[in-house]
């Protein structure tokens, strides 16, 4: 009888996200006020997404919140600039490095907690060095633990949390200790990290960690590594970004784009789906943005992360994703309609329980920061090309006598 039905989402604090589409009312929301702030963004390239996602951004940081970002292609670059914030490349040549051992930060912790960073921190290598080299024997997984202990232990670092502010292990030091076993199969696990080691991928993960999150807001950008690396990296940088929430607890977001490059591995996969649980507890509130909806859906561990997302945003879809989409959020044929023939920045809102069809609205300035519409672009330059300078003043714009009686001038 009703094809679709619409929610106010009208909150006395918030971010505004857009207007109401059937009764323009303004969509006011504040994420944390849900049971968990994560969030999920599906649509076709070119809907609005990371559109929409640099508006909360923006919009986000009046309100003191902590934003850091995984960009894979550039997008948040201009918009970072002119915000003050901190742009971090990983490419080859780059002097920016993250040791995937380093648990300096992890240490400081208080409590029983402290006893198991190691151990934490060693389950979570075993799911970095599965994405690395591949799917792994349970004979090669038992060696890779062995290998692994032994490395922080040649370090002097142990289980007890007072060794654990020692310079740890690097690559280089993992593959010494696996070659050092003197076993074939701890040899072909060595094979598969030389690459990384003293090959053509060195340079990348082999080094001690030169980065600190100071900023209010934080991009990585991977855009320059190749395909085969942007997981690994990707893995990589959250698991850096995950001990620093973890030790700092304060209002965050986490905005990962192009999450489907985490859900092509199933142990990268599962190490966001489980931030995806956990967020809660650290008050942070994790954005997953992707257009792949297949390769994101086509595990369980996707639909997992939705189902821990309480705000789920849906913009324009294609024709071939549609009916994975309406099965997975319980769509009627009008919300199908909408997001079929939605023009771009247009879609659905679910806030839990509460939904609506929104239109994302921005101001000319916020605009001016956040495109990436080559034609904006191109307008821009041209603009900035044309515009005469001002002249050089031969006297005082103002006087002291004018600045001082406060008269008009």
């Amino acid at each position: 009888t009703f094809p679709f039905t619409t929610s106010e989402l009208i909150a006395n604090e918030g971010i505004l996200y857009g207007i109401n589409s059937h009764n323009d009312s303004l969509v006011i929301f504040d994420r944390f006020t849900l049971e968990n702030a994560n969030t999920v963004v599906f649509g076709k390239s070119g809907s609005g997404k990371s559109y929409l996602v640099k508006l909360e951004i923006l919009r986000s940081l009046m309100f003191d919140t902590e934003v850091i970002v995984i960009d894979p292609e550039n997008e948040y670059e201009t918009l970072t600039h002119a915000l003050g914030g901190e742009y971090i490349r990983f490419h080859f040549g780059t002097t920016t490095k993250v040791n995937p051992f380093d648990i300096a930060m992890l240490h400081q912790a208080k409590g029983q907690e402290e006893e198991s960073e190691l151990n934490q921190k060693i389950l979570s290598l075993h799911g970095f060095f599965r994405v690395v080299m591949g799917k792994l024997t349970p004979t090669e997984d038992a060696l890779l633990d062995r290998a692994l202990i032994l490395a922080y232990k040649q370090k002097g670092i142990t289980p007890d949390p007072a060794t654990q502010g020692k310079e740890p292990p690097l690559m280089e030091d993992l593959y010494k200790t696996l070659i050092g076993m003197e076993d074939p199969i701890a040899r072909g696990l060595a094979d598969r990290i030389e690459k990384f080691v003293k090959g053509s991928l060195v340079g990348i993960f082999d080094q001690q960690t030169n980065v600190e999150i100071r900023n209010q807001l934080t991009v990585f950008s991977i855009r320059d590594l190749e395909d085969e690396l942007r997981p690994i990296a990707m893995y990589l940088i959250l698991d850096f970004i995950w001990t620093k929430v973890r030790r700092d607890t304060k209002r965050r977001l986490l905005i990962v784009d192009e999450a489907w490059y985490m859900m092509k591995f199933p142990d990268s996969g599962a190490f966001l789906n489980s931030i995806a649980k956990r967020a809660r507890k650290y008050y942070l509130g994790l954005t997953t943005i992707t257009q792949d909806v297949e390769d994101f859906l086509s595990v369980d561990l996707g639909k997992t992360i939705i189902q821990n997302s309480s705000l789920q945003i849906l913009l324009k879809q294609s024709a071939a994703a549609i009916d994975r989409v309406a099965e997975i959020f319980f769509l009627s044929e009008g919300e199908k309609h909408l997001l079929l023939s939605s023009n771009i920045g247009e879609g659905l809102f679910f806030a839990g329980p509460a939904h609506a069809a929104i239109r994302v609205i921005s101001s000319p300035q916020e605009h001016a920061l956040i495109t990436t519409k080559p034609q904006d672009l191109e307008a821009q330059k041209a603009a900035a090309a044309n515009q005469p300078k001002p002249p050089t003043p031969n006297r005082p714009i103002f006087t002291v006598e004018q600045l001082s009686n406060n008269r008009p001038i």
